[in-house]
């Protein structure tokens, strides 16, 4: 099956997990999915400094910098993997 699509797959079984993650493991997820269909975060960070949700998902995604899309798909399929059991 092509990437694409595992990845796809991956992401619909995201929202039907039977206990929700941790914030952390929910970070690495947005992150690797925004890597995985935007590419490299272009946006500037949130300018109100109590946007802590929103400063965090920036971080999180910023961090991932220069990691391929196929790439950020295969760790969010992996990290699925990990979470299905």
């Amino acid at each position: 099956m092509e990437l694409q699509q595992l990845f796809q797959e991956a992401v619909a079984t995201s929202k039907t997990l039977a206990e929700r993650p941790d914030n952390e493991t929910l970070l690495k997820l947005y992150s690797l999915y925004k890597q995985a269909t935007e590419g490299d975060n272009s946006g500037d960070a949130p300018s109100n400094p109590f946007d802590f949700v929103n400063k965090a998902k920036h971080n999180a995604w910023e961090s991932l910098k220069g990691t391929t899309k196929d790439s950020a798909m295969q760790q969010y399929l992996n990290l699925m993997k990990q979470l299905k059991g």
